[in-house]
């Protein structure tokens, strides 16, 4: 661990949690539930484990303020995820080392890069390229001409971030990453023959968004594909030219966002959704996972299912679905007994022998 020890204190003050047991015990980790031991402190998040505290080895524990009571040191906190997140942050964080330029790298001319950066072999900074302040470039990182970088950015091997593209500060892009890559975009003449729309616009990553590996944001026909401050994108995801996420949206993996969509702020996606472009969805929209969104949705909305339906809808007709097959036996053995009260039969029914003349 990166960090020195803390008093049991301090990290309940961190969190602003209360405090239960001994304030002098010494932290030097965070651990599982399972697998804590002395030194380290691990979390539950709800009541039903907070039964099996018994079993606990952690030197202290995070715990819901719902628990009532409890043995062993602890700081009751509202939410122990966002508490034992910042913990965990806290004591894993690692300071910025500056090791400068590697002679192994490639940079263009006219780029402006400050003395605090931490450049890998391999990477290749284009014509004018601007760094801010403690920029890390692991090994393989492409940056194309006139590329804007804030400060305290962290690009992991073989990021590619296109020219004319501008990335805010604080933001993590990890490894595999395409920013800027040409928007799908084409135009069918009379022979059936496609012809590519050029894409001159760009691709603007604002503050504090962190994209997973693999993932890959079009840049725009005109103008600029979005992602505002805060957003969090998982790995595989696809963002279309054009498109606006708002700040503080969550993406989960394999998403596809097709052209000119946008967005609101606190929108979850939900894996494995796709959405169809030129529509938007508004502040604080939940999309379960593996839905297929296909108009624009109002502020609150909770949809699912293809096509995305009110999420309670879909639920019940996830649960008629499955039993459907009952449904229709039922059915035709209701159609048979009907046939015998009325002495009707449908063509086709009487398929006894004999009935061939």
């Amino acid at each position: 661990m990166i960090c020195d020890n803390k008093r049991l204190a301090e990290l309940a003050v961190l969190v602003q949690g209360e405090l239960v047991g001994d304030p002098e015990i010494l932290i030097r980790g965070v651990a599982d539930f399972d697998n804590a031991g002395e030194g380290e402190i691990t979390f539950v998040a709800d009541l039903k484990r907070g039964a099996m505290l018994d079993k606990c080895k952690a030197s202290a524990i995070i715990v819901p303020t719902s628990l009532p009571e409890i043995s062993i040191p602890a700081i009751r906190v509202r939410n122990p995820y966002l508490a034992v997140a910042r913990i965990h942050a806290l004591f894993v964080e690692k300071p910025f080392v500056a090791n400068g330029i590697d002679a192994r790298a490639v940079v263009g001319q006219d780029c402006r890069i400050p003395a605090e950066v931490a450049i890998s072999p391999l990477v290749y900074l284009g014509n004018r390229v601007r760094l801010g302040q403690r920029v890390t470039l692991h090994p393989g990182v492409v940056v194309y001409d006139d590329a804007v970088i804030g400060d305290d950015v962290v690009l992991y091997a073989n990021v590619t971030i296109g020219h004319h593209c501008q990335i805010g500060n604080r933001v993590i892009i990890h490894s595999g990453v395409v920013i800027g890559s040409d928007g799908f975009g084409y135009a069918t003449d009379g022979n059936g023959r496609h012809i590519k729309r050029p894409q001159v616009g760009a691709v603007q990553i604002d503050d504090d968004v962190e994209i997973g590996a693999n993932t890959c944001i079009d840049r725009a026909t005109f103008g600029k594909t979005w992602v505002k401050r805060g957003t969090k994108i998982d790995n595989l995801v696809q963002l279309g030219h054009n498109v606006v996420i708002g700040e503080d949206t969550l993406l989960v993996a394999q998403v596809g966002v097709a052209g000119s969509v946008t967005t609101g702020n606190n929108v979850v996606i939900g894996g494995q959704v796709g959405i169809i472009g030129h529509i938007h969805l508004g502040d604080r929209v939940m999309v379960a996972a593996k839905s297929g969104v296909t108009k624009n949705l109002e502020p609150g909305a909770m949809v699912g299912g293809i096509p995305a339906i009110p999420q309670k809808n879909w639920l019940r007709s996830s649960a008629a679905y499955a039993k459907l097959p009952e449904m229709l036996r039922e059915l035709r053995e209701l159609q048979r007994k009907v046939a015998e009260l009325t002495g009707v039969m449908e063509p086709g029914e009487d398929d006894s022998p004999g009935n061939n003349e």
